[in-house]
């Protein structure tokens, strides 16, 4: 089995005809089917929140057997993932793409694990320890996207489980628990 760094890649890639567009629409859904495993699984355990379709990204090209995704291919594998929730565009021109490898609503709900976890209910922390600080290590938590982990902080704010609170930069913006 191929690996890229640790990460063991599926039997499919190494087939030539999942990097180009199938034309028949059952064998193409069936493509894009794994194709969006294989992102969400790939971004899940290398930490990676953003594709940018310009720069070159490690899954869309095997060079042991000399192929790409075209653009078109790549734009549909993520759009495929846009329409399933489980990614956004971050532009209109489709050129960067926010993956969710979990949903919002799961990272609030991780987040809340976490808070629960380590007797932190009515603690204040900043946006930056949950992202990279001692008590994160170890955790799905620990360098979380910026935009992710303050969109699953405005929900749980919205449910009454926290509040927000504004620094003098967005360094020291901070979280009150009140779980």
């Amino acid at each position: 089995m191929q690996k890229l760094g640790e990460f063991k890649l599926p039997n499919f890639f190494n087939y030539p005809p999942y990097f180009t567009l199938q034309p028949v629409r059952e064998t193409r859904e069936n493509q894009i089917q794994l194709w969006k495993e294989l992102i969400i699984d790939f971004c899940r355990t290398q930490k990676i929140f953003v594709i940018a379709l310009e720069v070159d990204f490690p899954l869309f090209s095997n060079a042991a057997i000399e192929r790409s995704l075209s653009h078109e291919a790549r734009e549909a594998f993520l759009s495929a993932l846009v329409s399933d929730g489980r990614a956004e565009w971050m532009d209109k021109g489709h050129r960067k793409c926010l993956v969710l490898w979990h949903r919002i609503q799961d990272w609030a709900d991780l987040i809340v694990n976490f808070v629960k976890e380590n007797g932190l209910e009515d603690s204040v922390m900043t946006v930056e320890e949950i992202r990279s600080g001692v008590e994160s290590r170890g955790t799905e938590l620990h360098g979380i996207d910026r935009t992710v982990l303050m969109r699953a902080l405005k929900l749980l704010e919205h449910k009454g489980k926290l509040a927000i609170f504004k620094g003098t930069s967005a360094d020291d913006e901070g979280v009150k628990f009140s779980l």
